[in-house]
Formats: C-alpha cells, sequence, structure tokens
C-alpha cells in the first residue's frame, strides 16, 4: 500500500503543510539524518513530522522521524496510517522519564502543558514537563553527539515587561511571581532555557532556543485557547460573545509560519541565543481577533457581542499598563525568516480544515 503524505491527509490539510516544505530552510541538513520530535501528538509537532515526511516523498531526503508521544491512541487517532511508514517511529513514553532509545542527529524538544487547564490543574505536572522533559532531552542529545538540539520555549518568560516600548525584544526581561503555581508554565521555560545554556556551555553542545508568540491554526475544535474558541465559533456557524473587553494586545503567528521559523531556528540559529516568533501583521487585540474572524466570513453574517455592555467601548491603554505581549522578531528576521500568512489568510485556513472534524 502507498502511504505517502498525499494519499492519507485531507488535501487540506496536507497543503497547508505542503508550503512548510517549499520554504526557505536548509533542508539539505537534514537529508539522511535522523530527527526526535517530542510532544509528538501537540499541534505545532504535527505540523513538522509531516513536513519531514512530505520532503522524503517529494524529494527523497530520507530523513527519520522520531516521534515522542504520552498517549498511543492520540497518536494513531492523529497520524492514522502515516504510523505505517518506515520513516516514522513512534515512541510511547512520558517525557519525564529518561529516554533509552536510539540516537537521533537532531532533536527538537516541543513537549509541554501549554492549556490553561494545566496550570490550574496539574501545575506540578506542568513545570516537571519543563524541568525534567528539557533534561532529559538535553541527555539524550548530549549522548547522541546531536549536530543541534532546539528548545521550543515561550513568550511566557518575559513576565510582566515595563521597557516604555511597544513591542518586546530578546533581552527585555520582566517580572514573574515565582511563588504563585500559575507561573508553573513561565517559569519552567525560563529554567528550561537556562538548562539549555548550561548544557551548551559545559557539554561543547548547540543548543538553539525559539521563543514563539501565539501560535494559531487548525486546532482540535474543543481546544480551549480563545482564539480556537474564536475559529470554532465560526465553524459551528454560532456568534462570538466576548467575556472582558478583550483589550489584551498579543503577536501571533500561524502554524506554519511557525514550523518554518522553528526549523530555521535549528539549522541556522546562533548557538544559546533566543529568537522570538512573531507576524507583525498578526499583532491584535483578542477583540481584534474576534471580529476579524467573523469578517473573514461576511456571507455567514456572524456577530461579535459583549456579555457586558459597558465592554463594547475601545479600550483606552493605561500609561501604568505592561509592554502588551508583541514579540520583535528581527533577529529571526535577520537570519532569513519571514512570515507569509496574516491573520485573515490564517483564519480562513484554520476554518476551513476544522470544518472537517463536523463534516465526517
Amino acid at each position: 500500500m502507498d502511504y505517502k503524505v498525499e494519499n492519507l491527509l485531507h488535501p487540506y490539510v496536507f497543503e497547508d503543510i505542503k508550503t512548510i516544505t517549499e520554504s526557505n530552510i536548509n533542508w539539505p541538513c537534514l537529508c539522511n539524518k535522523t530527527v526526535l520530535i517530542t510532544g509528538g501528538n501537540g499541534f505545532i509537532a504535527f505540523y513538522l513530522v509531516c513536513a519531514m515526511l512530505i520532503r522524503n516523498d517529494i524529494y527523497g531526503s530520507n530523513i527519520k522521524i522520531k516521534a515522542l508521544v504520552r498517549n498511543r491512541e492520540n497518536a494513531e487517532n492523529k497520524y492514522g496510517d502515516l504510523l505505517l511508514r518506515d520513516d516514522l517511529e513512534l515512541i510511547v513514553q512520558d517525557v519525564c522519564t529518561p529516554f533509552k532509545f536510539d540516537r537521533a542527529d537532531f532533536v527538537i524538544h516541543a513537549a509541554s502543558q501549554a492549556s490553561a487547564y494545566y496550570f490550574e490543574n496539574d501545575p506540578a505536572g506542568t513545570i516537571d514537563a519543563n524541568l525534567t522533559g528539557t533534561a532529559n532531552a538535553l541527555e539524550y542529545a548530549k549522548k547522541s553527539g546531536s549536530e543541534s538540539t532546539l528548545i521550543v520555549s515561550s513568550l511566557k518568560v518575559y513576565g510582566s515587561v515595563f521597557n516604555g516600548k511597544n513591542s518586546i525584544g530578546e533581552d527585555d526581561i520582566g517580572y514573574i511571581d515565582i511563588d504563585s503555581y500559575k507561573n508553573c508554565y513561565a517559569q519552567g521555560k525560563r529554567a528550561a532555557e537556562t538548562l539549555g545554556c548550561c548544557y551548551a556551555k559545559q557539554y561543547k553542545m548547540n543548543v538553539k532556543i525559539a521563543r514563539p508568540a501565539y501560535i494559531y491554526g487548525p486546532a482540535n475544535i474543543d481546544d480551549d485557547r480563545v482564539w480556537a474558541q474564536f475559529i470554532a465559533n465560526v465553524v459551528k456557524k454560532q456568534n462570538i460573545l466576548l467575556k472582558s473587553n478583550g483589550a489584551a494586545l498579543r503577536s501571533f503567528c500561524y502554524v506554519t509560519d511557525t514550523a518554518v521559523a522553528l526549523l530555521k531556528i535549528l539549522l541556522d540559529g546562533e548557538n544559546t541565543t533566543p529568537y522570538n516568533i512573531a507576524n507583525p501583521k498578526s499583532d491584535v487585540t483578542i477583540r481584534g481577533f474576534a471580529k476579524a474572524t467573523v469578517g473573514a466570513f461576511p456571507e455567514l453574517k456572524l456577530t461579535l457581542s459583549f456579555a457586558n455592555p459597558e465592554d463594547e467601548k475601545d479600550p483606552v491603554p493605561s500609561p501604568m499598563a505592561p509592554t502588551p505581549e508583541i514579540l520583535d522578531s528581527t533577529r529571526l528576521n535577520n537570519i532569513g525568516w519571514s512570515a507569509n500568512v496574516d491573520l485573515t489568510e490564517g483564519i480562513k485556513r484554520s476554518v476551513k480544515i476544522m470544518s472537517l472534524q463536523i463534516n465526517k
């Protein structure tokens, strides 16, 4: 049987992921190499795995992929018959368990509990995935003699920044309450970056660091992230009701652009130098994202309303407020990356693909 990606994924999904394979990446560096990706059931990891498999199908790149996942059933539902391919190996174990499988030339450590549900209900597990999980990934890379290891960190490492600017650069650092369990994710990511730098110094390893903005795209229909809920509303042809004024200003980046950025940093980034990943054309408030989601499909005649009528007024920024979560990605632009998918296009792609979940 032919297990090519094009034959196993829906055309909408395949065409979306294929754009990654056509990007300006130093793909020859991955040819005939093995890549470990932790968090293989995750949103971004799925796109990375499939992009490499497509490279094998179209260009004969012969990339061997090891996808580490915690739940086999979820992986089987997500990857389907792709798991029957010889170039994809599924490794089922917790990232907090030491890695004892065969070596890899490259490591992309993308495993983490990034949902607010886990921050509230499993803060210990959330920080452990970032601490013990990162330690295991780095120790594995060290023993493998890996060429490069990428730690997928987060914009949350910045905390509350007051820099007097409209954006946050990689050298900014803000306040995080280290005694609050709610900061299990942010503090864990900070520690993971430091641990990576320690391994790079002590063991002469190549450790790269990525700090993505809010990654959006075709999520699960029941995803609890606010942007995903907006997109799910459109998929279900439901109006959007905001329960706040939606004034928070954030950087967003579509999943395919983020995947390209991660590979760019893995292969071309400077050692232990963090890189922000953001699309300046997708810097928007929460209410702005909601408006863009409704506005992308005028034919549906959906509306945006507010639970509290007072919140309908355009919010006035406070001069005492911290710097918004807008990331400056100039450093990443300087090594050859730029975003290609603007907010409206990303929302349209997401709705198109997520609609498949309810139209089965």
